[in-house]
Order: structure tokens, then C-alpha cells, then sequence
């Protein structure tokens, strides 16, 4: 006998990725805090034993952050992150096959203001990723202050994420099975600052870490370009200079996270808040850049690969932006 279910009503379909997005939005900017309060206050009860034991084990487990994490596939599959790709909705596009017998490095440009199509693609399977990617790990870099909050940590490993270091990058790039790939998002907390609708400015010109890391490890760069990231939030005026640009800068440099003034929509209303606007992101992925390994390479020869990763990157914006309404008189800009 087959029993069928009637599908869910629309009304209830959208209730459901706007509680799946507020739960996203909640876990990056109030998760933690709670994580860490509850953390110190059992101490103070009479479970205080269940801190106690995270403590110890934390001690034991504090170097799994750097050697790769510990992903929890059934979170990766949790049925909430399709709702929340439905909510813009999010879609992962490839221009080229990547061989499961190689590391690659992914530039994930631009940052946007929360990274919501960073996140859902590789920190996730809503948008397909191993099926686009067979045999393909994806691991995503984040600050490494998060993975100093207690149970909080394993909440963000649980997706694939892992410290933004140079020790935590090298681990998963020099595995010599191949089959792994690590996502950089190359503008960083600073670039969030720019981050506006129509704003295609990439903070990129710079920064060429990533480069040296890959050459180091003979490892391919491949260009990802997030159409509609910067769609999703309007952010207060900052312009360079000015004083809130200052303090956001400063606070930066004291915190290591910027705080962009971001509004959007409400829950049940479409004129103020931090809930994003329902616009459509695709995330598209390019082809490899292959990288020669060199233990030391020089500034030339790191400027050389720099280079030509920007073309590649433009050359991708180039090609794909007509699809996604992108006007044709705007261009990537560096800085």
C-alpha cells in the first residue's frame, strides 16, 4: 500500500525557510554567546559536572580544528538547510570536473555580509555538492576565534568548517590521497564592509596568501564567483574615511570580526530587519588554474600565479554575469 502525504501548502513551505534562515542567523550571531554562557553558568548549578567534563574533553580534542575537523553528515544533510536554500534560494553551479585524486584550493569571492552562499554549499549538501563533486571533501575556513567557544566548536566543525591558520590549510591540502577541497574566502571579514547590493568590489588586489599557500603545496587554484551574495543585505553608508568606517576598523583589528551595520526585512515584514531579502544566489565554481609546487617560491613567481588567477576570475564574472542580471557595463574592481 503507498501513502501519500499532500504536499504543504505554499504559506507553510515559506514559514518554514524563513525559520530555517533565522535559525542560520542565529547561530552565527547569538549561538556563540549562549554557547559560552551556558558554558559558565553550569559551573554554577548542580550540572556543573557536564562543564567540567567539556572541559576535559576540550583539552583532549583541542588540536581537531587544525587536523581537519570532524564533520556530522547527518547535520551536513539536515532537511532545515534545504529550506534555507529554498528560502533565496541558493544554487551551486560547475564549469569544469575536478579530479577526486587531487587537492584543490577554491577563492570564494565576494564575502557578502554573512557568507550565506559559502556556507550552504560547502558546508552542506542542500545544493548537491557530492553529487556536482563525486568523491570531493569540501572544508571551509573560518575565523579562528570560533573554534575557541565552547560546544560552539562543534557545531561549526560539524559542517566541514575549519580554522582560518596556515596550520589547519596545509593539513587538508597535503593529504596525498587527493579528494579534498578547501575554500577560502580570500576578502575576509574586511571586505563585508563593502559588501552592498550592486557591489561588485573585491578586496583581492593584495592579498595573495592563498596563492603561496597553493604553489607551496602544488595544489590547483580554482576561481568561485557567488552571484547575488552582496544582494541580500543593505548596509549604513561607510564610505572610506569616514567615522564609521574608522570605528569599524578598529574594532576590527581589537575583535578580528567586522561589524557591518546590515538591515534587510523582518519576519512578518518586509520594511526593517536582520532577516535577508529573498534574492537568488548561485554560486558558480570555475576551472582549475594549475599550480607548479615550489617550497619557496618568489615574489615573482607568486605576483605571476596572482595574476593570472584575477584573469580567471574575471574571465568567469565575464562569462556568466548576463545570467544573472548583472548589467553589462560592471566589471570586477580590485582593491
Amino acid at each position: 500500500m503507498k501513502v501519500e502525504f499532500a504536499p504543504r501548502s505554499v504559506p507553510l513551505q515559506r514559514r518554514l525557510q524563513t525559520a530555517a534562515v533565522v535559525q542560520w542567523i542565529f547561530s552565527f550571531l547569538g549561538l556563540a554567546q549562549c554557547c559560552t554562557a551556558a558554558f559558565i553558568a553550569l559551573f554554577f548549578t548542580r550540572f556543573w559536572l557536564v562543564s567540567a567534563l567539556y572541559a576535559a574533553w576540550w583539552l583532549i580534542d583541542r588540536e581537531t580544528p587544525s587536523k581537519g575537523g570532524r564533520r556530522i553528515h547527518i547535520l551536513r544533510n539536515c532537511i532545515i538547510w534545504r529550506y534555507m536554500r529554498d528560502y533565496f534560494p541558493i544554487t551551486l553551479m560547475k564549469t569544469a570536473e575536478l579530479d577526486p585524486r587531487q587537492n584543490y584550493l577554491v577563492g570564494f569571492h565576494p564575502h557578502g555580509v554573512l557568507a550565506a552562499g559559502a556556507f550552504l554549499n560547502f558546508c552542506t549538501e542542500a545544493s548537491g555538492f557530492s553529487t556536482l563533486f563525486p568523491g570531493i571533501t569540501p572544508h571551509l575556513m573560518m575565523l579562528s576565534l570560533w573554534f575557541r567557544i565552547p560546544f560552539f566548536r562543534d557545531y561549526v566543525m560539524s559542517g566541514g568548517l575549519i580554522p582560518s591558520d596556515k596550520e589547519s590549510a596545509s593539513y587538508v591540502l597535503q593529504k596525498p590521497d587527493g579528494g579534498n577541497l578547501l575554500a577560502i574566502i580570500v576578502g575576509g571579514a574586511q571586505e563585508a564592509l563593502d559588501a552592498r547590493p550592486g557591489s561588485f568590489t573585491l578586496l583581492l588586489k593584495n592579498r595573495k596568501g592563498f596563492v603561496r599557500l597553493a604553489i607551496q603545496h602544488g595544489t590547483p587554484l580554482v576561481p568561485a564567483f557567488s552571484f547575488g551574495e552582496n544582494d541580500l543585505f543593505d548596509q549604513v553608508k561607510n564610505p572610506k574615511g569616514s567615522w564609521l568606517r574608522r570605528i569599524q576598523h578598529w574594532l576590527q583589528q581589537i575583535m578580528g570580526i567586522s561589524l557591518p551595520l546590515f538591515h534587510a526585512r523582518g519576519i512578518f515584514q518586509y520594511s526593517f530587519g536582520l532577516i535577508p531579502y529573498r534574492r537568488p544566489i548561485c554560486t558558480v565554481v570555475g576551472k582549475p588554474i594549475p599550480v607548479q609546487k615550489k617550497d619557496r617560491p618568489s615574489e615573482e613567481e607568486v605576483d605571476q600565479v596572482h595574476q593570472k588567477y584575477l584573469n580567471e576570475l574575471s574571465e568567469l564574472f565575464e562569462k556568466h554575469k548576463a545570467k544573472y542580471s548583472v548589467p553589462e557595463d560592471c566589471h570586477l574592481e580590485f582593491i
